[in-house]
């Protein structure tokens, strides 16, 4: 490359980066604070102490649940006692969908039965459930050529789809049975969304829509998944009977949990920290999202504890019905419309709580946060910071243009148990949980404090 090119790049780069560099605040001016939130979020057990209780004694909270109101309320009690200011919640309508009993059979070539769950607002068989022919697709392409060819109409289609990440093979479980119904089938099943799998099914959201006839919808396992394209490729003619009790009810009253720890200098200045209460009705949500819910609360106790009140207040969000509805990140946004160009800020935890790498943030922030973190999160790890934004309760704050971010974490464990009987307590890593909680505690506390706001995010 020309010596003068790379001269004049250099140039380049150096003017741009000046501006920034000048307006970053000096990470000196954070860490006696920071190291002590660190330090305090590594010593302590109240967050994972939590999180043991809501997972072995409250268990899994789907939306419209008993548990999921006993969860609420427990929170709320504890918040007020931990001393944290303006605690309340904020009911919301939610939808309530009942899983009922449910199986799977293979009949032909031969019987066994197939390990499954429906997923959440599928609707059921009918009590004589359906049996049909199993057509295994590796894609919705060969659904589609399939079904051109009249080999979909009046089968039950599986789709056979190896996890590659999770937004690409997501479609199949919540838009699958849409589209086999498109071309006739009776019923979808499909491989469950994860990364490995020892014979656990993953269950998880599906929709409808108002064009296409709704058939019943559930997931299998990935090793029956492989087993009926198997069958099929020897030439063979698998044959499922498929039973679910599945039903959604009518909407019923839940709520958002919410605590502040108020500002000293700015307390109408607001940035949230939040993550879900709910659950599905499998496991006991303690990744998804029971540790999300525990780290951000321990945070801003954390400050209160340590008599730490940043310029701004601090807002803890417990959303209500993210799994299957996002009312409560909706409702939220409705119900604070008037303080939004108010909220400085939204952080989210949602995956899970494995060993922080980073986080992912609203571009428009990057240069500014990201000297600071790398600098004061060392000792947790969480160093790595990449361009994105939040996770899905805070998208309608950051459609508003509120800039945010979420906690990135190393997913191996999670994509396993998401959305499974497996999402339990045994899977916490204590010490990952901790640093967790320091990296948020250290974010929260900095955007909270530093004197400026952040720029506006992609909203506006």
């Amino acid at each position: 490359m020309n010596p003068r090119f790379l001269f004049a790049a250099f140039l380049s780069l150096a003017l741009v980066a000046v501006p920034v560099v000048a307006q970053t605040p000096n990470a000196d001016v954070y860490r006696h604070t920071t190291d002590t939130l660190i330090e305090s979020a590594m010593k302590s057990s109240v967050a994972y102490d939590r999180l043991a209780y809501l997972s072995d004694r409250i268990g899994n909270r789907i939306s419209g649940s008993a548990q999921l109101d006993q969860a609420i309320e427990w929170a709320k009690k504890e918040m007020t006692a931990d001393g944290l200011e303006n605690v309340h919640t904020e009911t919301v309508m939610v939808p309530r969908w009942v899983r009922g009993k449910e199986s799977a059979e293979l009949v032909s070539p031969t019987k066994r039965s197939l390990i499954m769950l429906g997923l959440g607002g599928s609707i059921g068989t009918g009590k004589r459930g359906i049996t049909a022919e199993v057509v295994t697709v590796s894609d919705f392409a060969e659904l589609d050529k399939r079904g051109a060819d009249g080999e979909i109409k009046g089968k039950i289609v599986c789709y056979n789809v190896p996890f590659t990440q999770y937004g690409e093979t997501v479609r199949y479980r919540t838009g699958g049975a849409v589209r086999a119904a498109k071309w006739g089938a009776v019923a979808s099943l499909t491989r469950s969304v994860g990364t490995r799998s020892l014979q656990t099914p993953h269950t998880g959201g599906m929709r409808y829509d108002d064009k296409t006839p709704k058939i019943p919808s559930a997931a299998i396992t990935a090793e029956d998944a492989e087993a009926l394209a198997r069958m099929q490729l020897r030439g063979e003619h698998p044959v499922v009977t498929l039973k679910m009790e599945a039903k959604t009810l009518s909407d019923v009253p839940s709520a958002n949990v919410v605590a502040e720890w108020r500002g000293r200098e700015k307390p109408n200045e607001i940035v949230v920290v939040g993550g879900h209460l709910d659950s599905w009705d499998v496991g006991t949500g303690s990744n998804d999202d029971g540790g999300g819910c525990m780290a951000v609360w321990e945070a801003v106790r954390l400050l209160k504890m340590l008599n730490v009140r940043p310029r701004r207040t601090v807002r803890v969000v417990l959303f209500t019905n993210e799994e299957n509805g996002l009312r409560g990140g909706t409702g939220y946004a409705k119900a604070h419309a008037a303080e939004i160009p108010d909220h400085v800020f939204a952080l989210e935890s949602d995956s899970g709580v494995g060993k922080p790498l980073g986080f992912s943030l609203d571009a428009g922030t990057v240069s500014i946060l990201q000297p600071l973190l790398a600098d004061l999160l060392k000792e947790t790890g969480a160093t790595d910071i990449e361009i994105g934004g939040g996770g899905a309760d805070i998208s309608p704050l950051l459609s508003s243009g509120v800039p945010g971010g979420e906690l990135t974490n190393d997913m191996t464990m999670y994509w396993q148990i998401h959305h499974t009987p497996a999402d339990t307590m045994d899977k916490i890593d204590p010490k990952e949980f901790k640093r967790c909680v320091a990296a948020l505690a250290v974010l929260t506390y900095i955007v909270a404090e530093r004197p400026e706001r952040l720029p506006r995010g992609r909203g506006q």
